[in-house]
């Protein structure tokens, strides 16, 4: 046999199937097979995928969502026919490319120290919290690459000239949605983390990925749900929501909770808590160790709360003006009922904050403002005239695409698409990073308290969320002194009720400086503060956890650049700062109110019926249950 034969027979050492050890073959067996049955599923996922889609009438997916087209033109004409910003964007990026490739040399001959990086990401970027990120030279350069691409996109589009502010901000949203897409972080090849577990595991992890995608569409019905937590690990009423106190009232659009005191002696005027409808109410007592409703309690407060119903089909005709009477009027005429006071000091917590301070004005107006002897505002807008990323969602065109949606699902906005559209405003934390962690690595998503309520969505009435998109996000009505509500026009000037607005410095929802416009709306005195975090954890933040910090400042200037000039900042927890406020509103001591001392016997249990009710689970024995008799 010649030497070549030879060697064809056997191939080199370092690439001889022969020189493999028996592990080593193993490990390449079981890559295969996993690979192939990977393969296998992910063609099944296609087959099931196109199955659904061509279900009924076949229908060519939206290749435009979000109606994007014209304002991507008009923005990029414009860059077009302006070349010096172009000429200073590719020099600037061109620099950088210039510097990352010096330095990624420097780092792979070993010879020279590398210089400083030539892009830093974003303070907070959680997406390159791996070390490898930053110790691999290649995967270094990758992230560097990645992020000098974004910036030339954003920085092009935030630096035009001649595009109006609502155009604008739609582009970049978009923009931005298109570069985080495109993060090496979301691509097996290109995330060390992916790459090293497909490696460990002997590529298991692909294989599980698909199952947690099959198992995400399916539970979907094809459309995908991307699971954020456990939903297993807890339960509403055990682990949640678990304040003692009983339903005391309860109509068509919501139930009553009086919880139980916890001191000998309460305030005299009640606290009534209105949360927002589009979640379930629990957020305000997720756990004991967070739970506002138990620590209200303990600072001596009797505390009301509102329980919205998660409404179906049969109420897609109920208005903002339905809310406002049979919520919270309701609550007022119920609590009188209960405790015999006809004042209360009101809270409302962001869409529920619109309706309070439109309540406000509508009882102005009527000559009953003494009904709410003081008014507080959790990251609530009244003024959306800078109300942020959520405008882009708010045109003819999409109101029309909202309306058309919420037809198709019998009159009511289901809980899941109002998710998705929060979820897209922070989508690097809340869509890529469980895209990863469940399809490409594998994972189960660990049980998290506050992702379950996340993911514990309600469905809005189609006549409620149509108004309150047009009047407020669209129009801003009330900010204007324009909105028309029950035979009045409303006027935040004519309040002279005690005001405390709460904001939160990271909302994206509910943004400071839109928040902060509504405190000079008011005619009466008015306290702003800032806490420190988002629209949650700004929030829910308990004294016990000594985290963040807050914002003080006496003075309401013109603009919230100059109050943040202006204020003090505390460490800590901003709530003992409202309670000392909230007690100048509450009256004197008198011995502790128990659930049903009153006209009004109780009900249920708290938490009740309605908060039990899931929308992700169709008409339930729960949902049925929820429904007040008579």
């Amino acid at each position: 046999m010649s030497e070549k034969s030879e060697k064809g027979s056997t191939g080199s050492d370092s690439t001889s199937w022969g020189a493999m050890t028996e592990k080593e073959l193993e490990t390449l067996d079981q890559v295969s097979r996993n690979l192939m049955q990977a393969s296998l599923k992910s063609q099944k996922l296609l087959s099931d995928v196109m199955g659904k889609a061509l279900e009924g009438d076949a229908v060519m997916p939206n290749a435009d969502p979000f109606h994007s087209a014209p304002e991507f033109h008009e923005v990029w004409e414009k860059i077009a026919g302006q070349p010096d910003l172009m000429m200073r964007a590719q020099a600037d990026l061109m620099k950088g490319y210039i510097d990352l490739w010096s330095n990624t040399s420097k780092r792979m001959m070993g010879t020279d120290a590398p210089g400083a990086p030539a892009i830093e990401p974003e303070p907070g970027d959680k997406r390159w919290r791996s070390s490898e990120w930053s110790e691999s030279p290649v995967f270094d350069a990758i992230k560097q690459s990645y992020l000098l691409n974004q910036h030339f996109m954003m920085g092009l589009v935030g630096s035009v000239d001649g595009v109006d502010d609502r155009t604008r901000r739609k582009v970049e949203f978009l923009t931005r949605m298109m570069t985080d897409a495109l993060s090496p972080t979301n691509f097996a090849l290109t995330n060390p983390d992916v790459l090293r577990e497909t490696f460990e595991s002997q590529g298991t992890n692909l294989t599980r990925g698909l199952q947690n995608l099959l198992d995400d569409l399916s539970s979907g019905g094809g459309r995908l749900a991307l699971k954020q937590t456990d939903m297993d690990g807890f339960q509403v009423g055990r682990d949640m929501a678990t304040a003692p106190g009983e339903v005391v009232f309860e109509n068509e659009l919501m139930e009553l909770i009086q919880y139980a005191p916890t001191t000998d002696t309460v305030k005299q005027r009640p606290l009534l808590i209105a949360p927002p409808w589009i979640n379930k109410f629990y957020i305000m007592d997720l756990r004991e160790k967070n739970s506002m409703i138990r620590w209200l309690t303990a600072q001596g407060f009797t505390v009301f709360l509102i329980s919205w119903v998660n409404p179906g089909p049969e109420l897609k005709d109920k208005t903002f003006n339905d809310y406002m009477h049979e919520g919270l009027f309701a609550a007022l005429h119920a609590i009188e009922a209960a405790t015999g006071e006809t004042s209360v000091n009101a809270v409302g917590y962001c869409v529920a904050g619109t309706m309070l301070s439109t309540a406000l004005a509508w009882l102005e107006a009527e000559g009953q403002g003494d009904r709410i002897a003081s008014a507080t505002f959790f990251a609530a807008q009244s003024d959306f005239e800078k109300a942020g990323d959520l405008l882009i969602f708010i045109d003819d065109i999409w109101m029309k695409e909202i309306e058309r949606i919420m037809d198709s699902q019998g009159g009511v906005l289901d809980g899941r698409s109002m998710a998705d559209t929060f979820n897209l405003l922070r989508s690097n934390d809340l869509v890529w990073s469980f895209v990863v962690n469940n399809y490409m690595l594998g994972r189960q998503p660990q049980a998290f308290d506050l992702l379950y309520w996340n993911a514990d969505q309600t469905r809005m009435p189609k006549a409620l969320h149509l108004w309150y998109l047009d009047n407020f996000y669209k129009n801003n009505r009330l900010a204007k002194g324009e909105l028309e509500l029950g035979g009045h026009k409303l006027s935040l000037g004519a309040v002279t009720t005690p005001v405390y607005i709460q904001a939160s410095k990271e909302d994206h929802i509910a943004p400071y400086p839109s928040v902060y416009r509504a405190a000079r709306l008011y005619g009466g005195p008015v306290r702003f503060m800032m806490a420190g975090s988002g629209h949650i954890a700004g929030v829910i933040n308990h004294p016990d956890a000594r985290k963040y910090q807050y914002w003080t400042n006496d003075a309401l200037p013109e603009t919230v650049e100059e109050w943040i000039d202006g204020a003090s900042e505390t460490p800590g927890s901003w709530w003992g700062d409202w309670r000392d406020w909230l007690n100048t509103h509450s009256g004197d001591d008198i011995p502790a109110r128990q659930p049903g001392d009153g006209k009004l016997k109780p009900l249920r249990k708290a938490p009740g019926r309605n908060v039990l009710v899931r929308s992700d689970a169709g008409t339930s024995k729960a949902e049925s249950a929820a429904k007040p008799k008579g």
